[in-house]
């Protein structure tokens, strides 16, 4: 099972039973884990360069920091999906050897 990167409108998360062999859902699921993870690294270049400027308010900080908080979440939670080493996910029953 695949944890996917968006929720159910009553905000539970959505799974998708594969067989790892592709196909268009996963193909959607890569492209939003990839867009939010560019995001992330966006908003990271956006952030050093705010820490350069001592000119900036602490509202844009506020705001920035609610955005990194969102895109760290995402971050995680495709870090957690991905596959380790042996082909199981975090938290995913390892093989039994």
């Amino acid at each position: 099972m695949r944890l996917l990167p968006w929720n159910t409108p009553d905000d539970r998360p959505c799974f998708l039973i594969t067989d790892g062999a592709g196909g268009p859902v996963s193909d959607l699921a890569d492209g939003i884990e990839e867009m939010q993870l560019n995001i992330g690294e966006e908003l990271l270049r956006h952030a050093r360069a705010m820490h350069a400027d001592r000119k900036v308010p602490d509202r844009e900080f506020r705001y920035l920091s609610r955005r990194l908080a969102e895109a760290l979440g995402d971050a995680l939670r495709v870090a957690r999906n991905r596959p380790r080493q042996h082909g199981t996910a975090r938290g995913a029953a390892a093989p039994r050897h």
